[in-house]
């Protein structure tokens, strides 16, 4: 519990609203299912047991082998490696803005978008600036934060995916919870859900060809048809789970991994992590593709997808999600129940 006489940092502005609003949710005692678009509406973005238990929102993923990448898609992507998974814990959903409100209501944290005034936030370009600029969609935004996923005026959903975090925020949230970043082969394990044959690599889609993940439908970066229900970043668990009963691992938003990016698995920085990285800009593997990939760009809505993205540069497509190990001690910080507003 919280020291006697101590008071939580600015029990103000959006954080502190979001953290009273989520409490307060009918969704906040009994975790809705998700996995539909009614359900992941109706979802607080706390999981059922916040600040209770060190699990909330975990999967426990058993021990086991696959094989990590693929042939099918980039270069990058191979060569394939039969690989060995020890058991984990993984979240069910990215993180969500709400669950992130919370750690930074408890702990005072400043991520790296708002000490530098900024972000990177997608928009759709001019027809004509495509011709004169190589990534015309993407523009520093002053004020962006993941307060504000948009800049000034935009206002993060409770229940979507915390954006515009960086390496270092992503893992300060995640040593808070006595958690961790996922490996590669942690995060690819996860999604693959023990599917092994090559029909995960195809555009997400149902048997009826509806889309089952959050990605670009249209002529990227000027049309985006909507078919899934979204033109830019939706509440977590919008779609139906994998095989291990998590969801939005393809699609919605990049999610973050604590590997060092090579460009081959089996490669020399395999093995390094971020802890080891050095450079704060050392480009990281993040998994799973975004709601901006699409079939005429970036087609990496797969589970062996990966990407080189600098470890300290906020984007409005990136968020992440924690794993922890069965051998690792969980070590919620002091206060974190009082924070909550719950009690022990």
């Amino acid at each position: 519990m919280m020291e006697p006489g101590r008071r939580w940092p600015g029990k103000t502005g959006i954080g502190w609203t979001l953290v009273m609003t989520c409490l307060s949710h009918p969704g906040y005692a009994l975790e809705p299912a998700l996995g539909t678009a009614e359900r992941c509406r109706a979802y607080s973005g706390l999981p059922a047991g916040w600040g209770d238990d060190p699990k909330a929102g975990m999967v426990r993923i058993e021990d086991g082998e696959f094989t990590l990448g693929t042939t099918a898609g980039y270069a990058d992507e191979g060569p394939e490696v039969r690989t060995q998974v020890q058991t984990f814990w993984i979240d069910r959903t990215e993180v969500t803005v709400a669950q992130f409100a919370v750690f930074v209501q408890a702990t005072g944290y400043v991520t790296e978008a708002e000490h530098e005034g900024g972000g990177g936030v997608f928009r759709i370009p001019r027809a004509e600036e495509l011709k004169r600029l190589l990534y015309p969609w993407w523009e520093y935004r002053a004020g962006a934060s993941w307060r504000h996923p948009q800049g000034p005026g935009s206002e993060a959903q409770a229940n979507q995916p915390v954006t515009l975090v960086t390496l270092r925020d992503a893992e300060a949230y995640a040593h808070w919870l006595g958690r961790e970043l996922p490996s590669e082969a942690e995060w690819e394990y996860a999604a693959k859900a023990g599917v092994q044959d090559r029909d995960i690599e195809k555009e997400p889609r149902d048997n009826r060809g509806k889309p089952r993940a959050n990605f670009w439908q249209g002529h990227f970066p000027l049309e985006n048809n909507q078919e899934d229900g979204h033109a830019g970043i939706a509440p977590v668990g919008c779609y139906p789970g994998n095989g291990f009963g998590l969801f939005d691992m393809v699609g919605n938003v990049w999610e973050q991994t604590r590997d060092i990016y090579t460009p081959r698995h089996g490669t020399a920085a395999d093995g390094a992590d971020a802890a080891t990285a050095g450079k704060p800009n050392r480009g990281m593997v993040i998994k799973g593709g975004s709601h901006l990939c699409a079939q005429d760009y970036c087609v990496r809505y797969r589970p062996s997808a990966r990407e080189a993205h600098e470890a300290n540069l906020p984007m409005s497509h990136i968020g992440f999600r924690t794993v922890t190990r069965e051998a690792r001690q969980h070590g919620w910080l002091p206060g974190f129940l009082s924070a909550t507003g719950r009690t022990e």
